[in-house]
């Protein structure tokens, strides 16, 4: 999960605000979606949600607190090769999820990565917000509808 552009919104229009509240992390405000963590809660029993973000473990030093979510989701390391033609996030995520299990991605900017993801041995799919909008209803309904299928039920 990742969280600009999908927890943290940007790039609306400054009269069109979204619903959310500001909230500083590390001196920076950050509009937090209203409906974040309801929407996140209900896809908590599915998946083993783990942050994939640049905020690597202040994710969970801030986000449990403002959207109400339970303590201690799992985050990601990007140490990451410069100038590597891959996305900066692949490895991180390769050795956390491995090549074979299910991977729900969620993000605003997979930086063309679909063809690592039909690549991918596992079942894989790359979900991506609108940052401006963030997760919304929808996405969680498809992510659902997604895991029962990977997992049969």
């Amino acid at each position: 999960m990742d969280v600009d552009g999908v927890i943290s919104l940007f790039g609306f229009p400054p009269v069109k605000r979204p619903d959310g509240a500001f909230h500083t992390v590390d001196g920076i405000p950050h509009l937090l979606s209203h409906t974040a963590g309801a929407l996140l809660r209900e896809l908590a029993p599915a998946f083993e949600v783990v942050w994939c973000t640049g905020w690597e473990d202040k994710a969970d030093e801030y986000l449990p607190a403002a959207l109400n979510l339970p303590d201690r989701w799992p985050f990601l390391r990007f140490g990451g090769s410069p100038g590597s033609p891959r996305h900066w996030k692949l490895h991180a995520i390769e050795a956390h999820a491995g090549d074979r299990r299910p991977l729900a991605w969620i993000d605003d900017d997979h930086g063309g990565c679909e063809d690592w993801a039909r690549g991918r041995p596992g079942e894989t799919l790359l979900l991506t917000t609108d940052p401006a909008v963030g997760i919304t209803a929808a996405h969680v309904q498809r992510l659902l509808a997604w895991a029962a299928s990977v997992s049969g039920d």
